[in-house]
């Protein structure tokens, strides 16, 4: 089955004006923060809660707080199943569990991708201090784990049953030796890849430590570092797409304005309220990102599929950032989810990375109200006392022999019928 990730680069590298958007749900967490990355559980999947040892005289599960794997797995199978998304990104051992034993990926759009190193600066333990010092590359998985779950892959083909997309992440941090044993590491990644016909994508981070260089510059140090990284590496092993962090328009144009072939992305960063994660993915949207990749931000929202769901919404163009949020919360009022914030609290932008002008005074400035949501008002509304029953799919769209929506067949009017009928389900 051709991946909607792709179709959409294709059409992206074709046609510079393409509205093509790749989002990409990060579950990776479990590379990073150990027993607290599958999140809070005040969201689960459909499927509900999974067993778990608490001993009552020591303490109880809602003392705790945080789901276990199980409950974790269950909601990447359900936002899989869901279909919004373009790519799940997870460790090595959840991929194998999913992708090789479970098959999850193999009649699904979806692609899978697993983090592929996990270097020093996201080794974010409790009371370790690992994070204070300067980044320093390391890798746990292995190309042919991904692959094959194996340490070593039988390679009489291009298929392999695990994921054949990994996340390579670089933080320079203006440290000539530590820059240069990150690059050596990142080389000899990409030639391997090449040998082994893996394909990754490149995550930068902002230096971890202080680097000296000013706030408003590192959007300039970043953009530099990336063009000057690939420019000795031809386009066998350069990566398919960056994801990096937001630093504004100018940044971002700069970038993306640079080499039509370089497909840029953002990362998500940490929660922050529900208006900076759309106004994120809008701006940098705007500005020329045709990715992004949101981790802590879907993965702490109070209802997971709905916050994707106004994602793509955004990206799509079919509503603004501050409508989404008055209709996301439309649909938390709806299910009874009480909100992690009031909707005055949740309008209010609050990420210093969107604060162009540099003034902190516009950090928590409420919005105006917005104008009436369009044609998705009637499916998102607030009034949880009215519930119209959302129309039967029937035959509005393509559909696969198993009756899954079919989305390479779809045209733009389907994927509308679709995306109003599937937003009208969570009233």
């Amino acid at each position: 089955m051709l991946k909607s990730l792709d179709r959409k680069l294709a059409e992206i590298r074709a046609n510079p004006r393409s509205r093509a958007f790749i989002i990409a749900d990060a579950k990776d967490a479990d590379m990073a923060f150990g027993v607290r990355a599958p999140g809070p559980r005040a969201y689960l999947s459909a499927r509900g809660a999974r067993p778990a040892q608490f001993s009552p005289e020591v303490w109880t599960r809602e003392e705790f707080g945080y789901r276990n794997l199980p409950e974790f797995l269950d909601i990447i199978r359900e936002v899989v199943h869901h279909g919004v998304v373009d790519i799940m990104l997870m460790s090595a051992y959840v991929s194998e569990q999913l992708t090789i034993k479970e098959g999850l990926f193999r009649n699904s759009h979806v692609t899978p991708a697993v983090r592929a190193n996990d270097t020093t600066d996201i080794w974010v333990v409790r009371h370790g201090c690992y994070t204070r010092e300067p980044s320093r590359p390391f890798r746990t998985a292995s190309i042919d784990h991904i692959q094959c779950g194996r340490v070593e892959c039988e390679r009489d083909g291009a298929e392999f049953p695990g994921a054949n997309l990994g996340l390579y992440s670089i933080t320079w941090v203006n440290d000539l030796e530590h820059d240069r044993a990150a690059l050596q590491a990142y080389k000899e990644f990409r030639e391997e890849a090449e040998r082994k016909g893996f394909r990754h994508f490149l995550e930068v981070f902002d230096p971890n430590v202080d680097s000296g260089i000013p706030p408003e510059k590192l959007g300039e140090f970043i953009n530099d570092n990336i063009i000057r990284a690939l420019a000795g590496v031809p386009e066998a092993g350069r990566p398919l797409f960056l994801k990096i962090v937001y630093h504004g328009p100018k940044a971002m144009e700069e970038l993306a304005q640079y080499d039509p072939n370089l497909v840029v992305g953002v990362l998500g960063g940490s929660a922050g309220t529900t208006y900076d994660a759309f106004k994120l993915i809008h701006d940098a949207q705007k500005y020329g990102a045709r990715v992004a990749l949101f981790g802590r931000k879907i993965n702490h929202a109070e209802h997971q599929l709905a916050f994707i769901e106004m994602l793509r919404l955004i990206t799509d163009g079919r509503i603004s950032p501050e409508e989404a949020v008055r209709a996301y919360h439309g649909v938390l009022q709806a299910k009874g989810i009480k909100p992690h914030r009031p909707l005055e609290e949740d309008l209010k932008l609050t990420d210093p990375a969107m604060q162009y002008d540099g003034s902190a005074a516009r950090r928590a400035t409420s919005l105006p109200p917005a104008r009436p949501a369009g044609p998705v008002k009637p499916h998102v509304r607030a009034d949880a006392a009215s519930k119209t029953k959302p129309a039967s799919p029937a035959a509005d769209w393509p559909k696969r022999a198993d009756g899954s929506p079919d989305f390479e067949k779809m045209t733009s009017a389907q994927r509308l019928a679709y995306d109003r009928w599937r937003l009208a389900r969570f009233d």
